[in-house]
Parts: C-alpha cells; sequence; structure tokens
C-alpha cells in the first residue's frame, strides 16, 4: 500500500477531542495510509504522541483497510521500534540523522513486521541511503519541510530533491514527501518522482477533512 499513489491524512493536525471520528471521515473518503508524527523534544522541540495513539488508532484503521504509517521523530529510535510494532504500526519511519546504527534500526524494522523508512531533513543530502536502499529500505522520506511544526511552506528545493531520490532508489522502494504538500504542491511532488504525500493541515486544518482528502487526493491523481 506504501508503493501506491496517495494522500496520507497525517494526525498531527487533527482534533485530538474527535480524533477517531475525524481519522473515521477521511478513510470513509478513500484515504488507506494514516500518517502518525512522533516527536520527543529532543531530536525536534515538540512532544507528541506514543504508542498508545498508535494503539488507539489500530484496529479501527486496520478494519477500514488502512496501514499506520509511523514516523519517528526522535532520538535514538532504534530503542522504540518494537514497542511501536506492538502497537500496531504497519511501517515504521526512522530519521537517518537521529540514529548512528540506520541499518540495523532498519533491519529491527522489518524483522518486527513493519515496512522499514528512512527520512531525510531538508539539510541532508539523498546521497546517504545509497548503502541501505537495496537492502533494508522499503521507503524514503523526503521532509520538504523542517521537522516539527506543522503548517511550514514548502521548500522549494525538495522537488529536485525528490528527483534525485527517485533516481537513487531501486524501484520497489516508495518515496515520500511530509512538509507543505496541498493543492498547489502535489501534482508538482509527483511529478518529481513521489508516490506518497502526507498532508496534516491541507486536510485535518479545513472544515470539511474528507472533502479536503478527495481534492488534494485528485490533485495528486490518486486512484482515491
Amino acid at each position: 500500500m506504501f508503493r501506491e499513489r496517495g494522500v496520507a491524512p497525517s494526525i498531527l493536525s487533527a482534533d485530538f477531542v474527535r480524533l477517531g471520528a475525524q481519522v473515521d471521515e477521511v478513510m470513509s473518503a478513500g484515504a488507506r495510509v494514516i500518517h502518525v508524527d512522533v516527536m520527543d523534544g529532543h531530536f525536534v522541540p515538540p512532544i507528541t504522541i506514543g504508542p498508545l495513539i498508535v494503539s488507539a488508532l489500530a484496529d479501527q484503521v486496520h478494519s477500514a483497510g488502512g496501514v499506520l504509517d509511523v514516523h519517528l521523530m526522535i532520538e535514538r529510535p532504534e530503542r522504540q521500534v518494537a514497542e511501536f510494532a506492538r502497537a500496531g504500526a504497519d511501517g515504521i519511519t526512522v530519521h537517518v540523522e537521529a540514529t548512528p546504527h540506520l541499518h540495523y534500526t532498519l533491519s529491527e524494522i522489518r524483522s518486527a513486521g513493519c515496512s522499514a523508512g528512512a527520512s531525510l531533513t531538508p539539510a541532508t543530502p539523498a546521497a546517504v541511503l545509497s548503502d541501505v536502499a537495496a537492502e533494508t529500505l522499503d521507503l524514503a522520506l523526503c521532509m520538504s519541510v523542517n521537522p516539527g511544526w506543522g503548517g511550514q511552506p514548502f521548500i522549494g528545493y525538495s522537488l529536485k530533491k525528490l528527483a534525485i531520490m527517485r533516481d537513487l532508489l531501486p524501484a520497489p522502494v516508495a518515496l515520500e514527501v511530509d512538509g507543505g504538500v496541498n493543492h498547489d504542491t502535489a501534482a508538482r511532488c509527483v511529478a518529481a518522482g513521489a508516490n506518497l504525500l502526507v498532508a496534516g493541515s491541507a486536510v485535518f486544518g479545513s472544515a470539511d477533512p474528507a472533502a479536503a482528502y478527495t481534492a488534494l487526493a485528485a490533485a495528486a491523481g490518486a486512484s482515491s
């Protein structure tokens, strides 16, 4: 599912008082990948959520035919992989800047039964993925904003970086983009090589998340 073209609504921008209801709204509109941003107050300044929220959503998302795309913006993510896998994550993405043992960490994610992803902040060159791309990587994530805060504007150079990453990665590896994705940038991200687009405020910042998701999916040329 991570390799299909689609939009992954990020619950970072959801109304947590109505989290289950809002996830249901976007999944009823066709969303099948729900993105979960985990922040620890160290790798990035904000603190967000942990395995308990993943566990709380897992049955709902899985019963609707979807997957949970967990993005760990935390230091030493290898120490938390098992816990998020037990909570129900289907894919776990870690930052190359946050672990000294990227190959090991990606291998641990796969061993836990999840798709293994590696994320790059805007200042990290795509070439750092070359040694793991063919052997332990299922998904690469290009951050098109600086990680940690929703609602930031899209960094234009990310389009060139996406193209570089797509050329570097083996064909089976999914390419995800996260940050500033909206109706204006979605098609350009797809043209640059991304197949999975994370959108937070562009979906859940709307008064009608389902309609916002549908419009964004159409702009990206997604199947649903």
